[in-house]
């Protein structure tokens, strides 16, 4: 096999990142976005992460946003930043480490300098480094090939660059001390191992480096009696006595290569466990593997791991700054070179790897040398027997079953007809079993367990479908991964009840495993289910059953359709339902009726395309989806613009292809019935956009909301002006985190004028808009009556004027009700001129001026609008806008007079008790119209908890109360409580996030849910209640009497009582406890 593995390097560092951002609770994780909205805790001449982006991001989405503006250096240093702003000192220290650490290994050095000169070399380690080369040889022999596979190999001097470039994987000369090396089955991440070891004990390379090199294989050792780490490097060792002394006294010149990491089992108590140092301490051999690798065993020691991808997370946890190497396994060059010479006819070669590229997943699978072999000699001998034979009738799956079929209808099996049926449903039980415990070796025991025959077994070795274990006797695996999950993929096409496992059912298990894989990015599982899906096509299923005596069951179909059935009640997007990789398997299967009954169930669906696999297969199942009513299509597949044609051996060009695929994605919308289309971080050009406008249009399409953020080019949106002039069906427009420009702008705005435009919602937040372009979008709203909700959040709208809302014929004609100016920049004239505003229209109901700068001095302008009698608002959002206790006097003094405010937002703002207590004059009056009051992260102690409470105790309309994130302290929740005992209390939502709760106040709270008939909603995260505040807590929740339907509970508090949950909604509770408080509705969220 090549030995240009295909390496690609990864630090590791966005995990680590992500961990720091996953740990922030949700007021914090606010924080940070708000941070990178300050220029003084940013980089000079940084491009500003559009708010609209920024704001409703979860820590995965809010990493991939700063990797997209910052380099990861900058990431690391603004993360910083923020984290010293917010005083996490804790967090500080791990980031000033890994930023000293990222220091050293970007200080340049040369990767040809190696370490200092060490003594001579003595007999004993010339005579260990002869041993270990013979065994390396040795184990290199016995490695069996099939044959007519062509071993491509790399000049020395290229394989010594490659090696090296291990212990210099960010090509400035920082050495590493833990390297993994991952990837796939069979891509070379063994043979690299094998040749780093080799290369040393031929004295090429290393030498001043590394006074010895061990090779720990994992299959190997992990079924040995208990050693000492002295005695495991002594199995090794020529006499069985290496020189202990000298390896203990320079840990720092071992290397370890660590091969096969997945086969170890993680110690269950190896966190709990003390640090191991030492040498001679009796312990289990995977355990000692695991102190090693975790550095306690020979700290300064170099690692070097090979592992499937599979198991890269458990490494992540247990590692101290590795290097992460992906082992890619075939470089497209290599897969080319491999084609020409196997084929010997280049022209041939280039006509099939032209095919072979087509089908994306098939090219893939080449990247492993095996594949490549099994490929070739398929195609080569479906050729050579069939000279009709097409390549474009042609799968991953029918590719398999060919290489399975004709390489048994060449064997000689001394086996009975009756036998084979058998044979072969005891064979995929096998590889199934495996694939369920990660097992890849059977041991003899497992063969004779399955009923395997000896005339099976010898047949498969011969036929390179099984091999020996070189390090383990009477032990053998599949010769590729990929037979073993083609195997076990076809245990579940076959007939019978049984699952491999023993229960559950075999049915049962198929949908287990379709659900796993189709929700984990895992491959193997991903291959499985695209197999299975493979083997249902016609042809295929009938070459099984000629050729292998393999009969697909006829109830396959039946429970497939059964489990597709019960997607629709199954949570498919926040279990991050793998949607392109489900219609990869359906394409498989080239059954366009069976696909399109499956997909009848589907009612929602994400898509990225991204390449032309993705596009392929979207095109084929979406014209299926006849109930899809969401989905969210992100395309960056370049769509040619025109449609040239020309014809390679019958094949049509990919443009060709391209431009009719993106038109049947297209014809979805008006032979559909998708009513939400969210195409945001597309790139289009402006024919693909004005076809997919054609078909928006359609009177046949039911589009009512389209989300168009962050659009590459951005002036494509003017096609958009076909859709708003023929579709009456659309009132949702968002076109977010896209600067319009003057030209793009001025063409939308121009058709709202439109009679046949029936928008009715419109997001234009992070678009760049000036005050001139704002005047020039309420002119044109004046000449509509559709448009109700408008939110221009994060423009610069500093210079804005009150002509600019009202229009040359002022806004009485337009219908505009909902407003947000979030994050607009605000100057101090405008809310002047707002106030105005509010008063000369009664049809603003609900406004947003949060994250402004508005201080006390605009809050009286504002306050002064409220209290007239034409003034209509409903809910004010004054979040993070720098307010100060003057401001809860103006708006006290508003609340005594205005009848219609029902909804009031002061969040992130310093109030403190003082600012509550002058609220709370107006609270305390029962004529007080507020229904809800945010007042989280206000600075509020329990003397402000008991202002509240004295002013509840009169009010019977207040019914949403969030006092989170402030020092409310026990004695804060006993004022709360006090008040809710009180039959007459409306308050049905209290949140208390993050309050310095302690098991203290919970006796309080028992009280309250024991008796309170109103209160149905509680948020108590974020506080270290303890599981005895939790018990006192559940002994009133287990009542009948108790009301309460949502809890908010850290994690790990609510595993404590999750099994008596269960018990209570089995017996009719409506009570679900949330680790991550969400909302009801959207009135809880404020409406934006």
């Amino acid at each position: 096999m090549s030995s240009s593995e295909n390496v690609c390097f990864d630090s590791g560092s966005y995990n680590k990142l992500l961990s720091y951002l996953v740990g922030l609770d949700q007021s914090q994780l606010e924080e940070f976005k708000l941070c990178l909205q300050a220029p003084e805790l940013l980089l000079e001449n940084f491009q500003k992460i559009p708010w609209a982006n920024l704001k409703a991001s979860d820590p995965i989405n809010l990493l991939r946003l700063l990797s997209e503006y910052f380099s990861e250096r900058q990431i690391w240093e603004v993360t910083l930043s923020i984290f010293e702003n917010m005083n996490l000192t804790s967090l500080c220290v791990e980031v000033r480490a890994r930023l000293n650490e990222m220091a050293q290994s970007w200080e340049p050095q040369d990767p040809n300098q190696e370490a200092a000169e060490m003594p001579e070399e003595g007999v004993h380690r010339r005579r260990y480094r002869e041993r270990m080369k013979a065994k390396i040889l040795m184990m290199w022999d016995n490695m069996p090939w099939p044959e007519g596979h062509i071993y491509l190999r790399n000049v020395t001097e290229k394989e010594h660059e490659e090696l090296k470039s291990l212990l210099y994987p960010n090509r400035t000369g920082a050495q590493p001390q833990t390297i993994v090396l991952e990837g796939i089955a069979g891509v070379g991440k063994t043979t690299l191992a094998m040749k780093t070891m080799l290369h040393w004990a031929e004295g090429f390379l290393f030498q001043q480096r590394f006074s010895y090199v061990f090779f720990i294989s994992c299959h190997k050792v992990k079924d040995m009696k208990d050693t000492t780490f002295a005695g495991l490097l002594s199995w090794d060792w020529p006499d069985s006595q290496p020189p202990i002394e000298e390896l203990m006294s320079h840990p720092e010149r071992l290397l370890f290569v660590i091969d096969g990491f997945e086969e170890l089992d993680m110690p269950s108590n190896l966190d709990d466990s003390p640090p191991c140092t030492d040498w001679y301490q009796q312990l289990p051999v995977d355990t000692i593997l695991f102190y090693l690798v975790r550095k306690e065993l020979a700290p300064t020691a170099t690692v070097l791991i090979t592992t499937k991808e599979y198991r890269a997370k458990d490494l992540k946890k247990l590692l101290l700054n590795p290097w992460f190497v992906q082992i890619l396994g075939f470089t497209e060059g290599d897969r080319e070179e491999y084609f020409i010479r196997y084929f010997a006819d280049q022209n041939k070669a280039k006509n099939i790897l032209r095919w072979v590229r087509k089908n994306e997943k098939l090219f893939n699978f080449c990247s492993a040398p095996i594949v490549c072999w099994t490929v070739c000699s398929c195609l080569k001998e479906q050729m050579a027997r069939n000279p009709c034979f097409q390549l474009s009738t042609q799968t991953a799956t029918s590719l398999y079953v060919y290489f399975f079929s004709s390489s048994f209808a060449k064997a000689e099996v001394t086996l009975s007809d009756q036998s084979w049926p058998e044979q072969w449903r005891a064979l995929c039980s096998l590889a199934a079993d495996g694939m369920w415990f990660w097992n890849f070796t059977f041991a003899k025991e497992d063969l004779t367990r399955k009923c395997l025959e000896a005339p099976l077994i010898d047949s498969l070795l011969s036929l390179n479908i099984l091999r020996k274990v070189s390090d383990c006797e009477e032990c053998v695996t599949f010769t590729h991964q990929s037979f073993q999950v083609f195997l076990g993929a076809m245990f579940y096409a076959l007939g019978g009840t049984k699952g491999s496992v023993g229960s559950p059912a075999k049915h049962e298990e198929m949908k287990v495993l379709l659900n796993d894989a189709l929700a984990d990015r895992n491959f193997y599982w991903n291959q499985m289910a695209l197999f299975f899906f493979g083997l249902l096509k016609r042809n295929v299923a009938g070459e099984l059953e000629t050729t292998l005596r393999c009969k697909v069951s006829r109830r396959i179909t039946d429970e497939l359709l059964e489990w597709a059935e019960e997607l629709e009640s199954y949570d498919i997007i926040s279990n991050r339902f793998e949607f392109l990789h489900f219609f990869e398997c359906l394409y498989e299967t080239q059954e366009e009726n069976f696909v399109r009954q499956i997909l009848s169930h589907l009612l929602e669906a994400d898509l990225d395309i991204f390449g032309n696999l993705q596009l392929q297969v979207s095109s084929f199942c979406l014209k299926h989806c006849r109930r899809l009513s969401k989905l969210r299509l992100s395309i960056t597949v370049p769509i040619p613009h025109t449609e040239l044609t020309f014809n390679v051996e019958s094949l049509e060009t990919s443009m060709h292809s391209k431009i009719h695929q993106w038109q049947d994605i297209c014809s979805v919308f008006c032979n559909g019935n998708v009513s939400e289309l969210d195409l945001s971080n597309s790139k289009l050009n402006t024919a693909s956009m004005k076809k997919l406008c054609y078909e928006l249009r359609n009177p046949r399409c039911k589009l009512r909301k389209l989300t168009c953020k962050s659009i590459t080019p951005v002036r494509i949106l003017k096609e958009l002006v076909l859709v708003l002039h023929g579709n009456k069906r659309l009132t949702h427009l968002n076109l977010s985190s896209n600067n319009l420009g003057v030209p793009v702008s001025t063409m939308i705005f121009k058709t709202l004028r439109h009679s046949a435009c029936n928008l009715q919602s419109l997001w234009l937040e992070s678009c760049g808009l000036t005050p001139l372009m704002c005047h020039h979008l309420f002119r044109e709203l004046s000449k509509n009556s559709s448009v109700s909700f408008l939110s221009l959040g994060d423009n610069d709208l500093s210079g804005m004027e009150v002509e600019s809302l009202q229009g040359p014929s002022g806004m009485s004609k337009s219908s505009l009700k909902e407003l947000s100016l979030e994050k607009c920049n605000l100057s101090a004239a405008i809310y002047q001129d707002l106030a105005l505003y509010l008063t000369s229209t009664q049809r603003i109901a609900r406004l947003c001026l949060g994250f402004n700068p508005l201080q006390d001095e605009c809050v009286r302008l504002l306050c002064a609008s409220l209290t007239h009698p034409e003034c209509a608002l409903e809910r004010l959002v004054l979040w993070f806008c720098q307010l100060g206790a003057p401001s809860c006097r103006y708006l006290s003094d508003a609340l005594l007079e205005n009848k219609s405010l029902t909804h009031l937002n002061l969040r992130r703002n310093n109030l403190g008790d003082e600012g509550v207590k002058f609220l709370c004059k107006a609270l305390s009056r029962p004529d007080c119209s507020l229904q809800s009051l945010d007042l989280s992260c206000c600075s509020l102690s329990p003397e402000g908890c008991q202002e509240l409470a004295n002013a509840l105790r009169h009010n019977r309309n207040m019914k949403i109360l969030d006092v989170g994130n402030n020092g409310v302290q026990d004695d804060g929740v006993k004022h709360l409580c006090e008040v809710l005992k009180d039959p007459s209390c409306a308050l049905n939502t209290l949140g208390l996030e993050k309050c310095n709760l302690t098991p203290a106040c919970c006796q309080h709270l028992s009280s309250v849910l024991g008796s309170s008939k109103s209160l149905v909603n509680l948020n108590l995260l974020q506080n270290d209640l303890e599981p005895s505040g939790v018990s006192i807590l559940w002994k009133a929740l287990k009542k009948s009497a108790c009301k309460l339907q949502k809890l908010g509970l850290k994690k790990e508090l609510y595993e404590i009582v999750k099994g008596e949950l269960e018990e209570l909604q089995e017996r009719g509770s409506f009570l679900r406890v949330k680790c991550e408080w969400d909302f009801n509705d959207l009135e809880d969220k404020w409406w934006w």
